[in-house]
């Protein structure tokens, strides 16, 4: 059996070296990507036409990683959506996925077109918690409030969690044209999403939050079918059936019906752009905003 030659220990000294000055020549590049002093499509550029560079050396997901907003939650789909594997360097891309990145980077460049996301899930999951914190911690996210006419659970503020109307003042949202779409949900109580201020909202070029109830998606998607979908669901389904019960806001009989009405909704994921899995809420939150921040995110399976 031969035996592999051992380097002179000078040669490891250097390749030792190079490694740690490789490694700061690209941790340099990322820091100057996420402060805007270089553009990720200059980066790659860069990397295309000198094969031996650091820009090359530099791996996609840390290329994407450094761009502002794009967090790994977006990336990892992305990288995806551009059939480009996580462990492939930026100068080691094929044709086409040099065309894919290129194309990709210079949409992004050219500014990222604000979004209208919608967030919906089975009963439980957490969405109101969600939104909630988005809307505390994300001042550029419009977060949408939604009429419905049940009454207020304990610590809900009117105009701030929902609007309570009386069953009149639903209808005559309904019949002015006020509403996107509404929905008897729960076979109880109805529910709606106000139109004009979501208008209004992305009009001013900002982005737009709506938390609602699978038919309210479903109604929203053939409106604006430009809106994107995303599915929350719970880390499993007992840890569902915990948060329902406890909670402690519906009596047995309809804890029951929601969950028989949680199973219908989440055998309905897979009509949705992406999900995210609601095991803490700050984490679920931010990869909600991850996915209206960055252009590109196209509808199709669900991730």
């Amino acid at each position: 059996m031969s035996v592999r030659p051992t380097p002179p220990e000078v040669d490891r000294v250097a390749a030792a070296r190079a490694a740690v000055t490789a490694r700061r020549a690209r941790a340099t590049i990322k820091s100057d990507v996420a402060s805007r002093k270089r553009t990720a499509l200059d980066v790659a550029e860069t990397a295309w036409a000198a094969v031996a560079s650091a820009e090359a050396g530099l791996r996609v997901t840390e290329l994407l990683m450094s761009i502002p907003s794009l967090g790994p939650t977006r990336t990892e789909h992305l990288m995806a959506e551009l059939a480009i594997s996580p462990k492939k360097r930026t100068g080691g891309l094929g044709l086409r996925q040099r065309e894919k990145l290129r194309n990709y980077l210079q949409l992004r460049a050219g500014g990222a077109p604000n979004r209208l996301l919608v967030l919906a899930g089975p009963t439980a999951v957490g969405k109101g918690t969600v939104s909630m914190y988005i809307r505390e911690n994300y001042p550029n996210v419009v977060v949408s409030v939604s009429a419905t006419t049940r009454t207020p659970r304990p610590g809900e503020v009117d105009g701030v969690h929902y609007y309570f109307v009386s069953d009149a003042e639903f209808d005559r949202k309904i019949a002015s044209g006020e509403l996107l779409e509404w929905a008897v949900v729960h076979n109880s109580f109805r529910y709606g999403t106000p139109r004009p201020p979501i208008d209004a909202a992305l009009a001013a070029n900002k982005n737009v939050l709506l938390e609602i109830d699978l038919q309210g998606a479903r109604a929203v998607r053939r409106v604006m079918p430009e809106a994107i979908l995303v599915f929350l669901l719970p880390p499993s389904w007992d840890e569902l059936v915990r948060r329902l019960i406890g909670r402690g806001t519906e009596d047995p009989a309809e804890q029951t019906r929601r969950l028989e009405t949680a199973k219908v909704e989440l055998a309905a994921q897979d009509e949705f752009d992406f999900r995210v899995v609601n095991t803490e809420v700050s984490q679920a939150a931010r990869e909600v905003v991850e996915l209206m921040a960055v252009p590109g995110a196209e509808h199709g399976a669900a991730r």
